[in-house]
């Protein structure tokens, strides 16, 4: 897979060249056999041997591999007038590592694992994957055990001494921090660059769901250059004046247009088309008791909420929060729409698990963490690659074919249908595709991800076959 015009890997600052030298190599070939075992995937001992070195490595981790990436997608978005950023966090989970436990940390429902935040940039008229602006990747720490004895007097005496604690944590200590922090973060990465060519910056739209509803991102959005901020509300929260709470006012206000919106496919529901009764407004919220002498934050709400919604489904109600000017049925539908693109990152999140099978390594958490700095640019890259064939179908197949991929993708071809093929994504795509199990007679379906990661693998088995044909000659 043509995964980036050229190894960033090659631009990582481990303090030692050799490293950096090892990094593009084993980048090289993940990108071309991810989700295998690391025993295919390097094709010596001895360089089996030095992959694992490199992963336990203590100069080398997540943060220094995916850098250069992040660092790519903010220079190739520079200077857009609007792009999203929409953020999401997932569990990996390695629970089954029982003998290395403990480098990993509790996720809940008896899971062990690690926590990975992620910020993924779209184009915000149709969605198009730009690539990854930030994530960070973290573990909990395992409590110490409670004693056998322990009474149930003891027991509450001790939860409500825990509970205390967490409230008093520094906010910067809390794992809720990961929201705010994205926004310095992403800014970071962009006052970096230099001003584009008419000295238009780009304004990064940070798009959450519930999780992302804490007071402290209405503190930050007001303290960040070229930023907004559109979520979905967790909170009745209180409004300024005599307009009482969020909900019970928004929901008075007058109905302002019905809209037919496409709902993607979720672990919960199956993709359909939801009707919604729109309404929206601006709203003053109260500051938190713990912002002092803090103004109130000044908003729009636009609530929506699902009619004839079929059976065994749950209806669609958002209440969704932006800094975004919404006046008209226009921005209200377009602020509609950048909240469903929010499934994009959970897309991602799904090639990084199924797709690279992050979760299937058996490395130590150290180790683990700095394979995850290859695999996760390799998922947003297929991410990128799907939605390319979705929203730009006649690009050039050079775009994301290497010239050995497209000339193997022609052999499979018959000979007297080669003079009417076109050298696009669409056909680079369902080729592709077809490799990996897409069947021929839904060519009017989407091609689906699992078909497309599929095809992939299999592509690169026939060009090493190919490339040791050429050898032979």
């Amino acid at each position: 897979m043509k995964i980036l015009e050229k190894n960033l890997y090659r631009e990582c600052n481990f303090g030692d060249k050799r490293l950096t030298q090892r990094a593009a190599f084993i980048g090289e070939l993940l990108s071309v056999k991810y989700g295998q075992p690391l025993s295919k995937i390097f094709k010596t001992a001895s360089d089996l041997k030095r992959g694992y070195e490199f992963f336990s490595n203590p100069k080398t981790n997540f943060e220094k591999l995916t850098q250069p990436y992040f660092k790519q997608t903010a220079q190739e978005i520079n200077g857009t007038p609007v792009v999203l950023a929409v953020g999401d966090t997932t569990f990996l989970d390695y629970k089954k590592i029982v003998d290395k436990r403990e480098e990993y940390g509790p996720i809940g429902n008896g899971g062990n694992g690690l926590i990975l935040h992620s910020c993924l940039a779209l184009e915000p008229d149709f969605g198009q994957p730009l690539g990854l602006l930030w994530e960070k990747l973290w573990h909990r720490e395992h409590k110490a055990p409670q004693p056998s004895n322990e009474t149930q007097e003891l027991k509450e005496e001790r939860l409500k001494k825990e509970r205390k604690a967490k409230r008093n944590k520094e906010f910067k200590e809390k794992e809720s921090y990961r929201w705010v922090e994205a926004f310095s973060n992403i800014e970071k990465q962009f006052s970096t660059l230099e001003i584009p060519v008419g000295g238009l910056s780009s304004k990064i739209i940070h798009v959450f769901d519930r999780e992302g509803d804490i007071a402290e991102v209405f503190a930050q959005i007001n303290q960040t250059k070229n930023a907004g901020v559109l979520f979905r509300a967790a909170h009745n929260r209180c409004l300024e004046g005599e307009n009482g709470h969020l909900w019970s006012y928004v929901t008075s206000t007058a109905l302002k247009f019905v809209k037919d919106v496409e709902l993607a496919e979720t672990k919960k529901r199956n993709a359909r088309t939801a009707t919604l009764e729109v309404r929206y407004c601006p709203v003053s919220i109260s500051p938190a008791a713990r912002f002092k002498n803090q103004s109130s934050f000044n908003v729009y709400a636009v609530y929506a909420k699902e009619t004839n919604c079929p059976e065994n489904c749950e209806p669609v109600e958002w209440m969704l929060l932006t800094t975004e000017l919404v006046d008209s049925e226009q921005s209200a539908t377009q602020i509609l729409r950048w909240y469903t693109y929010r499934w994009r990152v959970e897309e991602y999140h799904k090639i990084l698990k199924s797709g690279c099978k992050a979760e299937s390594y058996r490395l130590a958490g150290e180790s683990m963490s700095t394979m995850l700095g290859f695999l996760t640019v390799i998922a947003a890259q297929l991410l990128r690659i799907t939605y390319l064939h979705r929203n730009c179908p006649h690009l050039n197949a050079a775009t994301v074919l290497t010239k050995v991929q497209m000339d193997v993708l022609l052999s499979c071809i018959p000979y007297q249908l080669k003079k009417d093929i076109q050298l696009n994504i669409d056909w680079a795509i369902r080729a592709i595709a077809r490799l990996g199990g897409y069947l021929e007679h839904r060519k009017n379906s989407a091609i689906g991800i699992q078909v497309l990661w599929r095809g992939w693998l299999e592509l690169e088995t026939l060009c090493q076959g190919w490339l040791l044909h050429q050898n032979l000659k």
